[in-house]
């Protein structure tokens, strides 16, 4: 790695070492470090400021080398090979800004498409509580998957529909189903202080929103440097490589498929701010292309 310049370099080295304490911790002590790292909604009882930032050095899942490898690996391979490029143009301490920068409006831009869809949700309980049926309860987790919702309130949420679709009339079980509903979004408390999540509680990792601004920045400085696509291999200009990946990223997030949990918008947020701090740059210390 000495051949890296020094920003890129340390970037990569505390990825490598968050990525295996976060595995050291939970296969030791069952303790998931994106629970106090990763990047969560504000309304969730687990978001913390400091998230903003740290969100982006944490990657993967715990409980999988496999998919933890293979974030951090893209992530990592697209940081070393565009941004090495770029801080041997800027110097360190201006790539570092550029990077940081991309990486706290990915996670706002997250965010805020985060705020859209939970306030959905949100709203759709209420709606539900004055209209509490055993169908109606279905619907509502059909309509609101439960993605990183914990074991033991889903063993809640099926213990319940268990046992109020032989007792559908039941007025008990129409009372208890907001509770259970309650849990299932805001997350339940466990035994010794252990939080069980719900749907606000999902954690968002990896530095791709930061990775992202730095492929549009090598895109928007060398538009027509030729890269090499992987799948097929045929070659293709930066520019028109950053503009499909862009076009590729928005319709995902649009389309929004069950089981993507791959936070597009926050890929968008990155190339977006890169943009915006280009521009400025431009205004303010001339032209920033070759």
């Amino acid at each position: 790695m000495r051949m890296l310049p020094p920003i890129v370099k340390n970037l990569i080295i505390i990825n490598v070492i968050f990525a295996i304490l976060q595995h050291v911790l939970y296969s030791s002590f069952r303790i998931d470090l994106s629970d106090y790292l990763g990047l969560h909604y504000f309304r969730s009882d687990l978001f913390q400021p400091w998230q903003l930032v740290t969100h982006m050095f944490m990657h993967g899942d715990p409980r999988s080398i496999e998919t933890t490898i293979l974030h951090l690996g893209s992530n990592m391979f697209a940081l070393w090979m565009f941004g090495s490029i770029l801080e041997n143009k800027w110097g360190p301490k201006r790539f570092l800004w550029f990077y940081m920068i991309c990486g706290l409006g990915a996670a706002l831009c997250h965010l805020s498409v985060l705020s859209m869809e939970y306030e959905q949700v949100i709203h759709a309980f209420k709606a539900y509580l004055p209209n509490a049926t055993a169908d109606q309860f279905v619907s509502f987790i059909n309509h609101h998957p439960p993605r990183g919702v914990d074991s033991h309130v889903l063993d809640r949420v099926q213990n319940l529909y268990n046992s109020w679709v032989v007792d559908p009339g039941n007025p008990y079980y129409a009372k208890l189903s907001g509770q259970v509903l309650h849990e299932y979004i805001y997350g339940a408390a466990g035994p010794q202080g252990v939080h069980w999540t719900g749907l606000l509680d999902e954690a968002t990792v990896g530095a791709s929103g930061a990775v992202f601004g730095v492929l549009f920045a090598f895109g928007y400085l060398f538009p027509n440097l030729q890269l090499m696509f992987i799948f097929p291999p045929i070659p293709i200009k930066a520019k028109w490589f950053v503009m499909i990946y862009a076009v590729f990223e928005l319709y995902s997030g649009i389309r929004n498929s069950a089981g993507d949990n791959v936070a597009h918008f926050a890929h968008l947020g990155g190339m977006l701010f890169a943009f915006l701090l280009l521009r400025l740059w431009h205004y303010r210390f001339g032209d920033t292309r070759f």
